[in-house]
């Protein structure tokens, strides 16, 4: 029998809502992405198109693609690394791909993803208190990355006389919301007060969201002073190499993106290189909705649509077919970005259990945790 409070039954009405709201969440994700790609992209190129032109590729240009997308993928591994320097290459790149596929293709799988990140580092013997740390300052220095980036991007193209107002708009919205988080980060490691009120205001904020899922309430306050002089001894000793592994890993990946459009035969007189990466920077910021995961469908919208605004006046094709190699270089862009990399968790969750060398007794003694700030879809 369920307990009753107030005007009604409370226990058992939880379970049997949290299936309907999943249920209802994975429904609306997958209408989404099937209405973009079934029904919008086929009227900006149609597939048929898009597939010639990718297959038109040669060898050398596939292995470059291949090779840079590789090495865009260790990246990620050195800013782990970075941020926790006893953790090993090949198990920062066994976590990393595990967590991060499970985040790409689950609705608002970024718990998720936290939970099974967390599980492989304690099971190598990684405390609690590393694990949060190691959370906490990637997902800070990539939040900052993708709020900066729009900002350069736009800088250099004013610098260049590229910029249009349409750029600058997003990129002032980028800027505030960038400098609002530099100041709250900056007050936070100034005094353990700012960060006991930074933390709670940050908890009760969480508190009201989860309260709408029927989870309960959080209390980051104290949770987050303790934090505070870990975090400082990090950021001391390992900023140069957490903010270098950070901006390698994310125009990296960008160059992904540009060397698919120069393949398929976007030229730098169409779509110039900084363009490339103002368009870039601005699709990293829609990939963050939580509409669909990692952003599908609507980061290949925001690619397209942005690289053909950014060359539609100047291309050296006719638009037709300018379209098509725009589509084509975004698609391919997120088929090696994302779509290859979803089946590599069933590879490396393999490697997790089979390691056992890599495996170690956790810390007996459970430890508080203080907030963890994830950037959700890390690519």
């Amino acid at each position: 029998m369920s307990s009753t409070v107030g005007n009604g039954p409370v226990t058992a009405a939880r379970p049997k809502h949290r299936p309907l709201v999943r249920g209802i969440q994975i429904g609306i994700s997958a209408a989404v992405a099937i209405a973009i790609f079934a029904l919008i992209l086929p009227k900006i190129a149609s597939y048929s198109d898009v597939w010639k032109t990718i297959t038109d590729l040669t060898w050398l240009e596939l292995t470059t693609l291949i090779a840079a997308t590789i090495f865009n993928l260790f990246t990620y591994w050195w800013q782990m690394q970075a941020a926790l320097p006893s953790l090993g290459f090949w198990q920062a790149g066994v976590n990393n791909q595990s967590s991060t596929t499970i985040a790409n293709i689950v609705p608002g799988g970024g718990v998720v993803a936290v939970g099974v990140a967390y599980g492989m580092l304690r099971s190598w013997g990684f405390t609690g208190s590393e694990i949060a740390l190691l959370m906490t300052t990637t997902g800070i220095w990539n939040a900052f990355m993708k709020l900066g980036l729009p900002v350069m991007a736009v800088a250099i193209l004013a610098l260049t006389g590229q910029a249009t107002s349409a750029l600058l708009i997003p990129a002032v919205v980028g800027l505030a919301i960038l400098a609002g988080s530099i100041v709250l980060f900056a007050m936070a490691l100034w005094k353990k007060s700012f960060a006991r009120a930074i933390g709670g205001g940050l908890g009760k904020v969480a508190t009201r969201i989860r309260r709408l899922f029927h989870k309960p309430e959080v209390h980051w306050g104290e949770a987050s002073a303790r934090f505070r002089k870990q975090t400082i001894n990090l950021v001391e000793k390992r900023w140069v190499p957490l903010t270098l592994t950070t901006v390698v890993s994310h125009l990296a990946l960008w160059f992904v993106l540009l060397l698919a459009l120069r393949h398929v035969g976007v030229s730098e007189h169409e779509v110039s290189t900084v363009q490339v990466l103002a368009v870039f920077a601005f699709a990293r910021l829609v990939s963050a909705a939580p509409i669909t995961p990692g952003g599908v469908g609507f980061v290949e919208l925001a690619l397209i649509g942005g690289l053909y605004a950014a060359g539609r006046n100047h291309a050296d094709v006719p638009l037709d077919v300018f379209k098509i190699q725009v589509t084509a270089a975004a698609l391919l862009f997120r088929t090696l970005t994302y779509g290859i990399q979803i089946p590599l968790v069933g590879f490396t969750y393999m490697i997790w259990q089979r390691k056992k060398s890599w495996r170690k007794h956790p810390p007996q003694e459970p430890e508080a945790q203080p907030p963890v700030v994830l950037e959700g879809v890390r690519r």
